[in-house]
């Protein structure tokens, strides 16, 4: 049977968690305000699709088994690192261009390939998924409160991504975005080399 207590608090905790500033909420707003509507939606399925990935490693026991893993996780963190260090340098190349940085939206499935890469490489997120999950899947619990409690948060994730895309791609966002572009894609160019050297760090000091 279905324990609605415990689906709401871990539900409630990984809202908290998904919603909170990182380096995947700053890449859908950055990606919003730059390209449009299109691309920070499709960047933001991405995002939802990479996020729901690690919602199943650690539903089916995986993420216990990776977390043990020094050298697994040393890779991941280091693949990781680098993709983060990629992203800050495409923001810092913006940030120096003169021309206008806006974007057509593609047609191509680039941006959904972006940001599931994104949170494919982000090894921090399986941990944030055992922690929700442990909040409302007890020991023992029964196989359709964990399917459960994953297919919420992951669900959840996908429309806060799509949240944060549709409100970094309205008129008065992208405007601010074109009157201030270079000071913007310096700061996220700096936030995303701050967590990609983070990451690094973290794995060579396993």
């Amino acid at each position: 049977m279905l324990d609605p207590a415990g689906l709401f608090a871990a539900w409630a905790a990984f809202v908290v968690a998904a919603a909170s500033p990182g380096p995947a909420t700053l890449a859908v707003a950055a990606v919003s305000m730059r390209s449009g509507r299109g691309a920070g939606l499709r960047f933001g399925t991405g995002l939802g699709l990479g996020l729901a990935a690690w919602g199943l490693v650690a539903a089916t026991g995986v993420g216990v088994v990776l977390e043990a893993s020094e050298a697994a996780l040393s890779v991941l963190k280091l693949a990781g690192g680098a993709y983060l260090l990629w992203l800050a340098w495409g923001a810092a190349r913006s940030a120096v261009r003169t021309a206008d940085a806006t974007e057509p939206v593609s047609d191509d499935a680039r941006w959904l390939r972006r940001g599931a890469i994104l949170n494919l490489s982000n090894p921090k997120a399986v941990f944030a998924w055992m922690a929700t999950l442990s909040l409302g899947v007890g020991a023992g619990a029964e196989p359709v409160q964990v399917a459960t409690a994953t297919a919420l948060c992951a669900v959840t994730g996908g429309a806060i991504y799509a949240g944060y895309a549709v409100a970094f791609s309205a008129p008065g966002a992208r405007a601010a975005y074109a009157r201030a572009r270079r000071g913007i894609e310096a700061a996220v160019a700096g936030l995303f080399a701050l967590a990609g050297l983070g990451l690094i760090r973290s794995a060579l000091a396993r």
